[in-house]
């Protein structure tokens, strides 16, 4: 049985909490419409002008939402990490509680059941997985953006890992992703897959002290951890949302890692051009000039990061969607599969 922090007991069903949330007049604003939006770990409601995010209560190998005590505190970590991009964004936390009688309320007199973050609604036409697919991302937009995260990177706190100590942890996450995308379930090409690992450690090897040297001049970071075209918002001015907050240690990275990884996804989603175009920005904003093999290096890892997301879908049980994250596993090997070519592996 679940408790909240006063150890009263809250045990509500999510899916009376989601039906709850469904309803326009759950929220105190007012609401003319919800539209709710499952991702791998949250439910977003999406109503008129704010948006209201509740974690799932999930148990993964690299997170654990599984009391409201362990929700409430991400969702805070959440509010306070992506007010460094999204200032404006981020409105706080609203407890979902339980109020006489057994009616569900946001922010009411009850006891918590639940948490979620507030924010406002950001303009979907401005997001920019919307402008690249309408060929309508301008350079004054991207100049505006490189801008942010420049200022971003130089405020963040560095890293200072020990020497090797960057390498390892890379050469560590290659050794993971070699065992796991080649499962036999998943349908991935085991020969391409190893080929590029292989060529991924192999720059390693050779060409460690790439790596070392950005740690050494302080370019490795906190970052963001999930830089992507859907998690960014150009109009009217450029914000960056849901960073990655559950686990520090996937924020720590050389801002070139991300934005190889937001280059990748751009390319995915069909315009090459614009990711090198924001590199380019990036570089000018910054004076930090990308290494172009850190940065194929990256989107390579990235791609088989993303590849192994993808798959990993296939454990939801959900047979109608198994061909689409099958279909785009492969979609993101192939990319890797390039850019590990760049490195000389292929």
């Amino acid at each position: 049985m679940g408790t909240n922090e006063n150890g009263q007991s809250t045990e509500i069903s999510l899916e009376r909490k989601l039906a709850f949330l469904r309803q326009p007049a759950a929220y105190p604003e007012g609401a003319t419409a919800v539209r709710a939006v499952e991702t791998h770990m949250s439910w977003v409601f999406l109503a008129d002008g704010m948006a209201y995010k509740l974690k799932k209560p999930v148990r993964l190998p690299y997170l654990d939402f599984g009391s409201i005590e362990a929700r409430r505190i991400d969702c805070e970590e959440e509010v306070r990490l992506n007010r460094r991009l999204a200032p404006g964004i981020y409105l706080g936390t609203v407890a979902l509680t339980c109020e006489p009688g057994g009616a569900l309320a946001l922010a009411g007199d009850g006891p918590t059941t639940d948490w979620l973050v507030k924010m406002r609604r950001l303009p979907e036409t401005g997001l920019l997985d919307h402008l690249i697919a309408r060929g309508a991302v301008t350079d004054a937009q991207l100049r505006a953006l490189a801008s942010l995260l420049a200022r971003f990177y130089a405020a963040a706190p560095a890293v200072h890992w020990g020497p090797g100590e960057y390498v390892r942890r890379l050469r560590h996450d290659l050794d993971a992703l070699a065992v796991e995308l080649i499962r036999p379930e998943y349908g991935l090409p085991a020969e391409r897959v190893g080929a590029i690992i292989g060529a991924q450690r192999d720059f390693l090897q050779d060409e460690g002290d790439r790596f070392e040297r950005r740690v050494r001049s302080g370019r490795v970071v906190e970052g963001h951890g999930d830089l992507r075209p859907e998690h960014i918002c150009l109009e009217p001015e450029p914000v960056v949302i849901d960073c990655l907050e559950f686990n520090r240690e996937f924020r720590l990275l050389d801002p070139f890692d991300e934005l190889a990884y937001l280059a990748l996804e751009c390319e995915r989603l069909g315009d090459a051009a614009l990711g090198e175009r924001i590199l380019a920005h990036y570089a000018a904003a910054s004076g930090d000039e990308p290494d172009p093999g850190i940065v194929a290096f990256h989107k390579a890892h990235r791609g088989c990061l993303r590849a192994e997301l993808a798959v990993w879908h296939l454990h939801d049980g959900i047979a109608d969607e198994a061909a689409k994250w099958r279909a785009r596993g492969r979609a993101y090997i192939a990319l890797a599969a390039e850019y590990a070519g760049a490195l000389g592996g292929l």
